[in-house]
């Protein structure tokens, strides 16, 4: 699994917000009650984007032209540790026929995440260009698995800041592609001691790769660490 072509944009601060998140467990416990949505609503600005990931949530549309913010508890998070991420023999030989590039085709890697025709699809355009606009201040990265004739084969994007990587979603186009683009962020990530890898939720395909859950309070004390390191340098650190 070798790497090339790594894009270093240095992160630019963008205008802040005119809307407040709750930034603390017990302020988000208030918010959802016993749901997982903390607020409706708001936009797709940068300056939101960041507040609401630097406090603990993240935006997702519940239908068409109905954003929603969600803070779930418990949080699904894979762990950075040598033992975390689990790498099947068969993945492993998977890497081996695969060249990882780093924010060389975002535009590309969101829109296969976003095909309509896959199931439980929610990239909409609105999103789309949000992120776009995140990617082009150096704040979302996207991580890519490239076949030996040069073809985009898979990969996954996310949100960056400091040692903190909220994967938002992955795709894959030939056999263990995706996979292969999250053992090589996990591995940038893994330059950071208190780095944090953000699923949001563990279904049964991330818990078979190692994602764990974990309780709001014990998330929020994970992000503030990680939050407070450099970014790795793959991400313009």
């Amino acid at each position: 699994m070798a790497t090339s072509d790594r894009r270093r944009v240095r992160a630019t601060e963008p205008p802040s917000t005119r809307w407040q998140f709750p930034d603390d467990p017990d302020a988000l416990a208030a918010a959802a009650g016993d749901q997982e949505v903390v607020g409706i609503g708001a936009d797709l600005e940068p300056g939101t984007l960041l507040a609401a990931y630097r406090s603990g949530i993240f935006p997702m549309p519940v239908r068409r032209g109905l954003m929603a913010w969600w803070s779930p508890d418990p949080r699904g998070v894979i762990p950075l540790d040598a033992g975390g991420l689990r790498v099947s023999r068969s993945l492993r030989k998977s890497c081996a026929r695969f060249e990882i590039r780093v924010d060389t085709a975002f535009e590309e890697v969101i829109d296969g995440c976003g095909d309509r025709k896959r199931r439980g699809a929610w990239i909409d355009r609105d999103i789309k260009a949000a992120y776009s606009r995140l990617h082009e201040l150096g704040w979302v990265h996207s991580v890519e698995a490239w076949d030996a004739s040069g073809r985009l084969a898979g990969g996954l994007y996310g949100v960056a800041i400091g040692g903190f990587f909220a994967g938002e979603s992955m795709f894959h186009r030939q056999t263990d592609a995706s996979k292969v683009a999250l053992v090589a962020l996990v591995s940038i990530l893994q330059e950071s001691v208190g780095a944090l890898l953000d699923v949001q939720w563990v279904t049964p395909h991330l818990q078979s790769l190692g994602a764990v859950e974990v309780s709001r309070l014990r998330y929020h004390e994970m992000l503030g660490a990680a939050l407070a390191l450099p970014q790795p340098v793959a991400f313009g650190g």
